[in-house]
C-alpha cells in the first residue's frame, strides 16, 4: 500500500477527496488522484472525469445512479464530465462477468437506446456541465491498420489473466476474438479523451486498468481508475438488473420508488443509505437507533429529492403513508367460492403480473399494468400494496390476492 502524506496537500484538496473517496471501493493509484486534485485546485484547471455507458437498454435504474451521483461530486467540484454512450461498444457487447458470448445489438437498437439516456442522465447532472460524447465518432474512422496497432499493445496472456476469460478458458467454453476487442477499445476511449479519472463498477476493473495501460502505451498520462460498488436489487441477493426484476428506474413515478424502497430489507437499507445519499455517517448512525420503517422513510424522501424535487418527495411519502394506513384497517376477507389459479408443476418462483394475466384476470398486459401502477393489487390478509410488476411469487405456496375493489384470486400450489 502507497504510503501518503495528507499535510503536504492542502485543506481544500483533503476535503474534495474525502467526497470523492466515499462510497468508493478502490481508487488506483490513491495517491495520484490527491496529486492531480492538488493540481487543479492550484492551477484552476478542471479534470476530465470520463463514465462510458454502454445503451444496451433503453432505461437507467438506481444500479446506473451510482455512478451519476459520482459524476455529481466531481461535477459540483468542478471538474469535467465526460459521459460517453458507447454507440459503437454497445454493438459489441460488454463480456464482463459473462459465462457466455453475449447477443450482439443492431445499430439501430443501440442508438434508439442511447436517445433515451440523454434525457434521463439530466435528471442528476447539470446539462449546461455535461459533455454528451459517442464514441462511433472516432472508433467508426479507425482504418485497419491502426485497429491492428491498438492489438499489438496488449498480450492475449494478459486479456485470460481476467477472471471470466480465465474460467471460460479452462472450461473449455468459447470466447470470440472481438469479445478480447472489446476492453482495447473501451481503453482506446481513454486514449482518445486524454481523460484524468475513469469510473466504473468493480465488474469493470479489468476494462478500467486496460485504458490505464493503453494510455502509457500511446505515451499519455495514465488515468486514475474508481470503481463503485454494484447496487443489489430489491431482492437484496443479485445485483440491481433489469433482467433479475429487482430494479427501481430512475424515471418511474414518484410513489413507485418510494413504495419499492419501502421494501427492502432493514439490512439492505443501510447499505442504500452508503452508497446512493450524501447523508453524513454520523447522521447514519444516529438513524440506526429509530424505528427501521422510520428510517427508510428518509431514505426514500432522500432518494427522491434527487430524481424529482423535495415537493413531490413528500407528496409520495404522504400517498404511502395513507395507503399503509388504509391496509391496516382492512383485513383481506375472502367472498365465497373464490376462483383460485392452480400453479403448474415444476414451478417454484414466477412473477406476480405473469400469474394474474394467465388467470385471465385482465384481457391485457396494458390493463393489468394500469392496475400495478394505481396500486390496485393487494397481496395478503393485510392488503399489502404491490407496484413492481416483477414482484416474485415462491412455490410451493399459497397467496390471496385482491384486485381493485371487487375481484379476488387464490393461487397456489
Amino acid at each position: 500500500m502507497q504510503f501518503i502524506d495528507f499535510n503536504s496537500y492542502s485543506n481544500k484538496t483533503i476535503e474534495d477527496y474525502q467526497i470523492i473517496k466515499r462510497g468508493t471501493v478502490e481508487i488506483i493509484p490513491e495517491k495520484y488522484l490527491l496529486d492531480k486534485l492538488e493540481k487543479s485546485n492550484r492551477t484552476q484547471t478542471p479534470l476530465k472525469i470520463k463514465a462510458g455507458f454502454d445503451p444496451t437498454a433503453p432505461d437507467l435504474h438506481l444500479g446506473h445512479y451510482v455512478l451519476l451521483r459520482k459524476l455529481k461530486h466531481f461535477q459540483d467540484l468542478g471538474h469535467t464530465i465526460l459521459f460517453l454512450i458507447g454507440d459503437f461498444t454497445g454493438m459489441i457487447g460488454d463480456p464482463s462477468g459473462r459465462s457466455q458470448t453475449r447477443k450482439r445489438l443492431t445499430k439501430e437498437e443501440v442508438q434508439q437506446n442511447a436517445k433515451t439516456y440523454e434525457k434521463q442522465i439530466f435528471k442528476i447532472l447539470d446539462p449546461n456541465k455535461t459533455k454528451i460524447l459517442f464514441n462511433s465518432n472516432w472508433l467508426s474512422d479507425m482504418t485497419f491498420e491502426e485497429v491492428l496497432n491498438l492489438t499489438s499493445k496488449y498480450t492475449v496472456a494478459r486479456m485470460l489473466e481476467r477472471d471470466d476469460f480465465q474460467s471460460r478458458y479452462k472450461n473449455g467454453e468459447s470466447i470470440s476474438l472481438i469479445e478480447f476487442m472489446y476492453p482495447l477499445i473501451q481503453g482506446y476511449d481513454s486514449v482518445y479523451l486524454e481523460c484524468d479519472v475513469e469510473i466504473g463498477g468493480t465488474d469493470q476493473k479489468f476494462n478500467l486498468l486496460v485504458g490505464r495501460t493503453l494510455q502509457e502505451e500511446y505515451g499519455k498520462e495514465p488515468q486514475i481508475i474508481l470503481t463503485l460498488p454494484l447496487l443489489l436489487g430489491l431482492d437484496g441477493v443479485k445485483k440491481m438488473s433489469k433482467s433479475y426484476g429487482n430494479y427501481i428506474g430512475i424515471q418511474e413515478k414518484p410513489y413507485q420508488i418510494f413504495a419499492k424502497l419501502m421494501s427492502i430489507s432493514d439490512e439492505l437499507m443501510w447499505n442504500y443509505f452508503e452508497i446512493l445519499t450524501d447523508i453524513p455517517q454520523q447522521r447514519i448512525f444516529e438513524l440506526k437507533t429509530i424505528h427501521p420503517l422510520e428510517a427508510k422513510k428518509i431514505l426514500a424522501e432522500e432518494i427522491l429529492k434527487s430524481l424529482y424535487s423535495e415537493q413531490e418527495a413528500k407528496e409520495a411519502k404522504k400517498q404511502w403513508e395513507e395507503e399503509k394506513s388504509k391496509a391496516k384497517e382492512s383485513i383481506m376477507v375472502l367472498p365465497p367460492e373464490t376462483p383460485v389459479y392452480i400453479v403448474p408443476k415444476g414451478i417454484r418462483e414466477e412473477k406476480l403480473s405473469n400469474i394474474l394475466f394467465n388467470a385471465k384476470v385482465e384481457t391485457s398486459k396494458t390493463a393489468l399494468k394500469k392496475l400495478f401502477d394505481s396500486g390496485s393489487i393487494k397481496l395478503g390478509e393485510n392488503l399489502e400494496t404491490i407496484t413492481n410488476r416483477d414482484y416474485m411469487l415462491r412455490f410451493p405456496g399459497e397467496y390471496y390476492v385482491r384486485i381493485g375493489k371487487k375481484k379476488y384470486l387464490i393461487i397456489k400450489s
